[in-house]
């Protein structure tokens, strides 16, 4: 990781009938908790989940009506690791579905899929993307 690179301002967001169970889920795979707020009756109103390599993600408990509202379950996001086999056995030894195993790409990744209980996909890899074009003069 770059560690001249600006901190994360892109977070994908997404809710879960039960974030508990999604949280608990992602620590499994090697996120870091880093926040959890709940209310008076102790709904998880907003928790931030931190990749240890850079970035992460931001759930919550569902809320149909309200104004920014998701279908549980239909989330997808790709995690670059540097560690693939690593995730892959902490993702079996948690019970969840690996519907991807690990396989090289033919853009010089090597990666698999997971997914959670309420079924998001999660995609981790070793591709880091394309690096940043310089700004024109």
């Amino acid at each position: 990781m770059d560690d001249n690179a600006p901190p994360p301002t892109v977070w994908p967001a997404f809710q879960a009938h039960d974030p508990l169970c999604v949280i608990d889920t992602l620590v499994a795979l090697g996120f870091e908790e880093t926040a959890r707020y709940t209310d008076e009756q102790g709904v998880i109103q907003h928790a931030q989940l931190s990749w240890p390599e850079g970035g992460g993600v931001m759930l919550g408990t569902h809320k149909p009506d309200g104004p920014f509202t998701q279908r549980p379950g239909t989330t997808s996001a790709y995690i670059v690791t540097s560690d693939v086999e690593g995730v892959l056995a902490r993702a079996k030894a948690a019970g969840l579905q690996v519907p991807d195993e690990p396989h090289e790409r033919d853009y010089g990744s090597r990666e698999f899929g997971v997914r959670d209980p309420e079924g998001n996909q999660w995609s981790f890899g070793t591709y880091p993307g394309e690096p940043r074009r310089n700004a024109a003069p």
